[in-house]
């Protein structure tokens, strides 16, 4: 069973300094039959302006994963990190019993397109930490790389819960193939270009939640790239 979720049937709000989409109820956002999935309960696709960001601002209990996909993403926060974030790379923040911070575009000619993800923790309570990673385009291009994981396992990002994240790149008429063991089920969300999922057309924006099948069948219409997650 696999349902859609159209890129323009998203939240979407433009602030002017953020053009940003919600794929499930965040802000000032409420739709009651789209709150989550799963484990899974924000993905927010955000274009942040030059010199423009996040203010230093508060979170606890909750997994918060964010992938750049142009420009790049100052980070600052409470237990004293500090980086920069580019494409390729991934951030994860585990905000546990609860940590402050800020994501600012540093440029003042580049937007900066990102992803932030939210999924809930195995417990509430856990210790604050956080962690960032690059993975190379040739790990991605045509096969699921795994970049996060509960075990941190092939060198992934380590989160806390049942939830497993890969990312591939796809040029069109490539295949990269999931096999969901009985009982998980998974997102997927097309971050760049058009692909098909089991036969299914989807485009940049668009996500599918997926329960009850068994193989999941992804192939490229042009260049693409997508990120699925494997849920209990």
């Amino acid at each position: 069973m696999i349902h859609i979720r159209k890129a323009d049937k998203r939240g979407h709000f433009d602030h002017g300094w953020l053009d940003t989409y919600h794929t499930f109820s965040f802000g000032d956002y409420y739709d009651p039959a789209h709150m989550g999935f799963r484990s899974l309960r924000v993905i927010n696709d955000d274009r942040v302006q030059p010199g423009q960001g996040f203010g230093m601002h508060g979170h606890r209990d909750m997994e918060i994963i964010t992938y750049v996909l142009d420009g790049e993403l100052q980070h600052k926060d409470s237990m004293g990190n500090g980086s920069i974030l580019r494409p390729g790379e991934l951030q994860h923040m585990s905000a546990g019993t609860g940590v402050r911070h800020s994501e600012f575009n540093p440029s003042d000619r580049e937007g900066v397109h990102l992803y932030q993800i939210w999924l809930l923790p195995e417990r509430k309570g856990l210790e604050p930490s956080y962690e960032q990673k690059a993975f190379a385009d040739e790990e991605r291009q045509g096969i699921f790389r795994l970049v996060a994981s509960p075990t941190g396992e092939e060198g992934s990002l380590t989160i806390r819960q049942d939830a497993r994240l890969y990312l591939s790149t796809l040029r069109a008429g490539e295949v990269v193939m999931h096999v969901l063991k009985p009982g998980r089920h998974a997102w997927l969300q097309v971050l760049r270009g058009q692909t098909s999922l089991n036969g299914k057309l989807l485009a940049a924006g668009d996500g599918a939640a997926v329960s009850d099948e068994a193989r999941l069948e992804i192939m490229g219409q042009d260049d693409a790239e997508v990120m699925l997650f494997d849920l209990a």
